[in-house]
């Protein structure tokens, strides 16, 4: 078939080489795709309420401001469901192109939009649909990127070359706190006026990086093989979407299983921050203790997804959960302590665990699906996840602290509860890590 190429030999050292060209591609495309997109998280959490919601109670803006943070998590599902289809129909690497250009456009534009002293309410409509844009583009991206990844590596080691892509998320947080916690070292009304948007102008800097990695790759040749394998025989090409949803159990069992990962993953750089800060540490310094912590979790993601090719997917999600649930109250004094030395222990701690469970995620999650409907599966299961896990939770747990009085017990309880339900649903979904990917169910 035209456009098309076979499988290579496995082992050899062009495919090798190959693999780890596409791994490397997928790690540097997600942390760019990640930086825009948790970029807005740390900006709810120390901009956003008092430039588009000036006027208000401190913790009214900051619940408001959360809500049009859960916008982008509202539009991911779509995001999975346009960019699967046309990436399981086209192929994966043209949508992960038009997926990046899509995201550095709306972060870029963030950065432009008038606060509420100029333009009222607009200033926080404009930002939602913005949001909405960034949701879609995200939706696509992680999915293309993951199986990318997945396609092109040793079937021993899966879970490790898919766990890149989850490490691109800790990167782009990494970077993003850095450059934002610079700009708030600024006087507080420079802050407010210009100094949160030149993180997000940067981010058409980014897009033209992005563009120059992602136009490198090739297409993924299990995906390749199987089109061709479907032309020679023949075969009617399905619909991806109503493929995924005749077996509907494999999505509803991704949703559940990894909606406590995002839960857990969005609260750190959102609630958990303002909640330090509020407590009497340093914005600046609360920050930088998030940003180190992410950077020293790049590893643990990498490592979480190594353990689950030796010993199953599911043993290292649930342990990781398991401690978590341990750890929310340890986790709170100090974050509540006042001392940015303990908020960086808490952060850091925070996020090797939840590495156990976000390293293993991406391969878990694409290994249900066949691969004529891999990307569709895969990106709508994981979006689904992230929308019920993390879409609504900072605005839910603001919530409930400032209904109890700014009592933490509320939220240890919700994210606990939240954590349990993930646990069931990844013990009683099949393990992943010996599917054959070049089989298409």
């Amino acid at each position: 078939m035209s456009g098309h190429t076979t499988l290579a030999p496995a082992g050899t050292a062009a495919t090798r080489k190959e693999a780890r060209t596409v791994i490397l591609s997928s790690y540097l495309g997600s942390t760019i795709e990640f930086y825009d997109f948790l970029l807005y998280a740390t900006a709810a959490a120390v901009a956003f309420p008092k430039v588009f919601f000036a006027g208000t109670d401190e913790w009214v803006g900051v619940v408001a401001a959360y809500a049009t943070f859960a916008a982008g998590y509202v539009a991911r599902p779509l995001g999975g469901i346009i960019f699967g289809h046309f990436g399981d129909k086209v192929g994966r690497k043209g949508m992960l192109i038009i997926s990046m250009a899509m995201m550095g456009i709306a972060s870029t534009l963030i950065g432009l939009i008038p606060g509420a002293g100029v333009i009222g309410p607009w200033g926080a409509v404009i930002l939602v649909l913005l949001r909405v844009c960034q949701g879609i583009a995200v939706g696509g991206e992680w999915g293309g990127a993951a199986l990318m990844a997945l396609e092109h590596s040793d079937p021993k080691r899966r879970g490790f070359a898919a766990s890149f892509v989850n490490a691109g998320a800790p990167t782009g947080a990494v970077l993003g706190t850095l450059v934002m916690g610079a700009f708030s070292a600024l006087p507080q009304d420079a802050f407010l006026a210009w100094g949160w948007r030149v993180p997000f102008l940067l981010s058409f800097v980014l897009l033209i990086v992005g563009m120059f990695v992602r136009l490198r790759v090739s297409e993924s040749p299990i995906f390749a093989e199987a089109v061709a394998k479907e032309e020679a025989q023949g075969t009617k090409r399905k619909i991806p979407l109503l493929d995924v949803l005749r077996r509907p159990k494999a999505l509803i069992m991704i949703m559940f299983a990894g909606a406590a990962g995002f839960g857990l993953q969005v609260v750190l750089p959102t609630f958990s921050v303002t909640y330090a800060v509020s407590k009497g540490a340093p914005q600046q310094g609360v920050l930088y203790a998030f940003a180190g912590a992410s950077a020293i979790s790049i590893v643990f993601v990498l490592l979480g997804g190594r353990l689950s090719d030796r010993f199953g997917r599911r043993p290292v999600m649930i342990a990781g959960l398991a401690l978590f649930i341990a750890y929310l109250f340890p986790m709170f004094g100090m974050l509540g302590s006042g001392n940015v030395a303990l908020v960086f222990v808490a952060f850091t701690v925070a996020l090797i665990l939840h590495s156990s469970l976000y390293g293993p995620l991406a391969a878990f999650v694409s290994e249900q699906f066949g691969t004529t409907s891999r990307y569709t599966g895969a990106a709508v299961g994981y979006q689904l996840a992230t929308l019920i896990g993390a879409g609504f939770t900072p605005g839910i747990i603001a919530g409930l602290y400032k209904d109890s009085g700014q009592n933490i017990l509320p939220v240890v309880v919700f994210l606990s509860v939240m954590a349990l339900v993930s646990i069931v649903f990844i013990a009683l979904t099949r393990e992943s890590k010996n599917n054959d990917l070049t089989t298409v169910r």
